[in-house]
């Protein structure tokens, strides 16, 4: 994939599949450090050790309308080709953390691209369910809750425009901040 937002989205997607409620994804970046650290940790049903093993093999998938699953595997590919690494921790009726570490001075570093877009879209394509989104760099941090989101709008869904709308506004702002903006 030639962003690695679309890589979170698309292990988002299997926590979505994977009946999650909660969805927390972080992005840590740090120039200090020279790395990137993108997890995603979901409350789904999770997997069993077997399953672990196999969701790495692009010739492995659970879905019933193609034959391969490249998202896991390009994820992990992605991260070590940069000399960083992978994992994914999962406990059946649990759930299940993959974190990707990467170093970002290395050539092959894909760049992380729009990930507030993926927020955004998870959230719009998903109101039911919660997501977590915190991004820190060297010079801050700044999570999106849409559980907190939700005690304030009371019934209004999270799907409506202007809510959407105004999750992209607050991720654009956040995001400036702590990349030295503003």
């Amino acid at each position: 994939m030639r962003e690695l937002s679309l890589n979170v989205m698309d292990v988002a997607q299997n926590s979505v599949r994977a009946e999650a409620s909660l969805v927390i994804l972080t992005v840590t970046e740090s120039d200090r450090e020279d790395k990137l650290v993108i997890s995603i940790e979901d409350n789904g049903c999770g997997m069993t050790e077997e399953q672990v093993a196999s969701v790495i093999d692009p010739f492995f998938t659970t879905r019933t309308t193609r034959k391969v699953g490249l998202g896991v595997p390009l994820f992990k590919m992605s991260a070590e080709q940069t000399g960083g690494s992978f994992s994914i921790e999962s406990e059946l009726g649990k759930g299940t953390k993959t974190t990707a570490s990467y170093v970002k001075s290395h050539v092959d570093m894909t760049p992380l691209g729009d990930i507030n877009s993926t927020v955004s879209i998870l959230i719009r394509c998903n109101p039911d369910i919660d997501f977590v989104f915190i991004h820190s760099t060297d010079i801050g941090s700044f999570t999106l809750d849409t559980r907190e989101l939700r005690e304030v709008l009371g019934d209004v869904s999270l799907d409506t425009p202007d809510v959407i709308e105004w999750i992209s506004e607050f991720l654009k702002e956040q995001t400036e901040i702590i990349y030295g903006g503003v």
